[in-house]
């Protein structure tokens, strides 16, 4: 049960920097929200949550490390891809 919450959270998270950022196309792409959200929720949540102190609980500070976290994962993204030529 665990795991799907991380995943549904993931999601989440991911999927709000996308709309934070904007949204290309006009929708949520949701491998995308997935996978920034889970490498954004881990780097950003857990590094806030431990510079804070709060450790591995949930707080607000993780909560808001997540969401960072997945925006720089979100933007490097689409800087990489954008900056690939297109065959």
């Amino acid at each position: 049960m665990l795991i799907v919450a991380i995943i549904l959270f993931g999601m989440v998270v991911g999927a709000a920097a996308q709309l934070i950022l904007g949204r290309q196309g006009g929708r949520i792409n949701w491998p995308a929200a997935l996978g920034a959200g889970l490498a954004g929720s881990f780097v950003g949540g857990l590094l806030i949550s431990l510079l804070s102190g709060d450790g591995l609980e949930l707080r607000a500070s993780g909560i808001i490390g997540s969401l960072v976290g997945a925006l720089i994962v979100t933007a490097a993204w689409r800087a990489w891809a954008q900056s690939r030529p297109e065959h």
